[in-house]
């Protein structure tokens, strides 16, 4: 078996156009996969630099292998089951800027360099006021990015033909807004100019993004056999599904720059983000978070089988297609493609996502994924829609502990005071108390929508729905609403 490297592999040099802040799976598999594929489909010809976000990273690994890796993607296209192995061949070299500022720093000296996009968690897009403009580097990803970028803009003397169009991809809506406020903190704290700001406002694009594919990373139990298929020692393979959205709020020229239309690419440049965040909440992750508990107190551990269960997988039909949908404002058939392909998602046999895995912290979930949708589906339609309620009543029941018919353990795992909450109120062996006393909780679960008492109906079926859950056991109770 060979090594992977530039002397055993096809590797073509590319202008370096892209700086990447970020070398994990998630960008690995899903940005750098899609600009490759822009590479092999249209003229847009680039490589990325790879940056470290934080000073312990893989990029030693990356350019120990001359940055090439697999991608293998897995799941149903269309009914179809596929199982692929690409080698990416987009990052030109890897960066520690810890280790090597100089090379990071020249990066905003390089004429070509036109994008910066970046993945450095939920937490990455934060201001951190220690950060000293003569910092090597800065601490956090904000005030690496200010460094940079006012470095280019003395390079080119304000030039505006050199500006950077920067996408972030951290799971924060609204994160390119995010990132430019926390910019023109650093902008301010460092007292950088009017000057170098107009030039940022003008020359520069800060476009808020969201991104959607679901990324196991590392096969561990895959990794013989795929590298016995390869015949390369890969070890920086990377797994993901087939499915790949990526929407950009940004206008039409920056989708010229950035061509991943004409490569046939799941990318929308569109000019609000909001109602594709709305969406992937409301019909991805909404239906997970009912659907998990609905299943596993049916005896039902995998999303997959919950899909195929003839009881559970019309009760997720139900969910989604006739209450979550008619609460959303975009065009019914994408809606309906969006919900057929997020079935075809739940359905991947690939990956066994177990339904525990989605329980954790379930009540604030269901605060945002699901009580929006409950609200507006009573609002528009006059009556409470039954399995989002029924759904809400099973995280109740999940949460009172104990064990299945079938003897596995029910452990709830959620912040310690609406543990203790629900603790208390099962003790009083009365399920209209706990109903109340859940659907009170104001402070602790749901915040600005206040008492849910007060939401006409509510208490009653969640009661009934308790009940029968106790009387009947879950799956006849789901069977009583389909």
């Amino acid at each position: 078996m060979k090594a992977l490297n530039k002397e055993t592999a096809p590797k073509v040099q590319r202008p370096e156009r892209i700086i990447q802040f970020g070398e994990g799976n998630f960008l690995r598999a899903f940005v750098d996969w899609i600009i490759y594929n822009m590479n092999q489909k249209t003229d847009f010809n680039s490589s990325v630099v790879v940056v470290q976000p934080i000073d312990k990273g893989m990029v030693d690994m990356l350019n120990a292998q001359d940055d090439l890796y697999h991608v293998n993607l897995q799941g149903l296209d269309k009914g179809e089951s596929v199982n692929s192995l690409t080698m990416i061949d987009v990052i030109s070299r890897a960066l520690n800027p810890y280790s090597q500022n100089d090379e990071f720093m020249k990066l905003a000296e390089q004429p070509e360099m036109r994008f910066v996009i970046s993945n450095t968690t939920e937490a990455g897009i934060a201001f951190d006021p220690a950060c000293k403009l003569t910092d090597a580097p800065a601490s956090s990803y904000p005030g690496k990015l200010t460094q940079l970028l006012y470095h280019r803009f003395k390079t080119f003397n304000g030039d505006k033909s050199k500006g950077l169009i920067i996408f972030p991809c951290e799971l924060i809506f609204l994160n390119g807004h995010k990132l430019k406020e926390t910019i023109y903190q650093y902008i301010e704290l460092w007292q950088l100019g009017n000057e170098f700001k107009t030039w940022f406002e003008e020359a520069c694009g800060v476009y808020a993004t969201l991104v959607d594919r679901i990324v196991p990373g590392f096969p561990r139990k895959d990794i013989a056999a795929i590298k016995e298929k390869l015949q390369y020692d890969d070890n920086l393979v990377v797994q993901a599904e087939i499915f790949h959205l990526w929407v950009i709020e940004a206008p039409r020229e920056v989708a010229k720059e950035f061509p991943a239309d004409k490569a046939g690419l799941n990318v929308l440049f569109v000019p609000s983000e909001e109602p594709y965040h709305e969406r992937k909440v409301t019909l991805l992750n909404g239906p997970h978070t009912v659907l998990s508990p609905v299943a596993y107190l049916s005896g039902v551990n995998i999303v997959r089988d919950a899909c195929q269960h003839p009881v559970i997988g019309q009760y997720i039909h139900k969910v989604m297609f006739d209450e979550l949908m008619e609460t959303l404002n975009l065009p019914k058939d994408e809606l309906k493609k969006f919900a057929e392909d997020v079935l075809e998602r739940f359905n991947n046999p690939f990956v066994d996502h177990a339904v525990t895995s989605i329980m954790l912290n379930s009540f604030p979930k269901f605060q945002t994924r699901d009580l929006p949708g409950l609200k507006t589906y009573l609002q528009r339609k006059g009556e409470l829609p039954k399995g989002l309620v029924l759904g809400l009543a099973a995280i109740i029941t999940y949460y009172k502990g104990g064990v299945r018919e079938d003897g596995a353990e029910i452990t709830p795992n959620d912040a310690p005071e609406i543990m203790q909450l629900l603790k208390d109120l099962w003790a009083t062996g009365d399920n209209r108390k706990v109903a109340e006393g859940v659907l009170a909780a104001q402070n602790l679960i749901w915040g600005e929508h206040g008492d849910l008492n007060a939401i006409p109906g509510l208490t009653d079926m969640v009661v009934s729905f308790l009940d029968s859950i106790q009387e009947k056991g879950m799956l006849e109770t789901v069977k009583g609403i389909l």
